[in-house]
């Protein structure tokens, strides 16, 4: 499934302040990956259609100037350290407090931090290729990486917001070492 088949109530709607939630944060940068993914997935038909090396660097650099994600930040980074920071920021910060508190969900964390693995590996890649346009074999292999982390990050976010969301919306401070009460029968459990 592609980003903008992935149609979700709110996606597009980004305007607004930034939700309070630590549950409704997570959707909300979710959302903007999501739209910057159609982008990108834009871009990996015109590589792979034959577009000019200049085109996809000006079309990269739109996306660095323009996307809703890089106007948060003073300093443009690039979708991939974006991400690539959102995800360590979750390993280092979120999953060890999911853990702490919802033991139940301990597989599905795990499942989600080799989901980072994953996309870290595919980030590397995209980033590599990147340089080379001239050449029609690697304009292809990025093609493939863009689709492919595409499709890894879209199940990726669906699966984090199904089961993790659900947790944070219970959570009225942050977790010390109170379980929340989830049942082995609990949809949230997919261990």
């Amino acid at each position: 499934m592609t980003a903008d088949q992935h149609d979700r109530s709110g996606i597009g709607q980004l305007s607004g302040p930034r939700p309070d939630t630590l549950a409704a944060q997570l959707r909300w940068v979710h959302d903007m990956l999501r739209r910057d993914l159609v982008t990108i997935q834009q871009l990996a038909v015109r590589i792979g259609d034959g577009a000019s090396a200049g085109e996809v660097e000006r079309e990269l650099n739109d996306l660095q100037t323009n996307g809703p994600l890089f106007q948060l930040r003073v300093n443009c980074l690039s979708y991939c350290q974006t991400l690539d920071s959102h995800h360590r920021n979750e390993d280092a910060i979120l999953f060890p407090a999911v853990r702490r508190a919802t033991p139940l969900l301990v597989p599905t964390v795990d499942r989600l931090e080799a989901d980072h693995l994953v996309v870290a590996a595919l980030l590397a890649e995209i980033g590599l290729l990147a340089h080379d346009l001239a050449d029609q074999s690697t304009r292809q292999a990025l093609v493939d990486a863009l689709e492919d982390l595409s499709s890894n990050l879209l199940r990726h976010l669906d699966l984090e917001e199904a089961t993790l969301q659900p947790v944070l919306e219970s959570w009225s401070s942050w977790p010390e070492d109170a379980p929340a009460q989830i049942r082995d029968d609990d949809p949230r459990h997919l261990g």
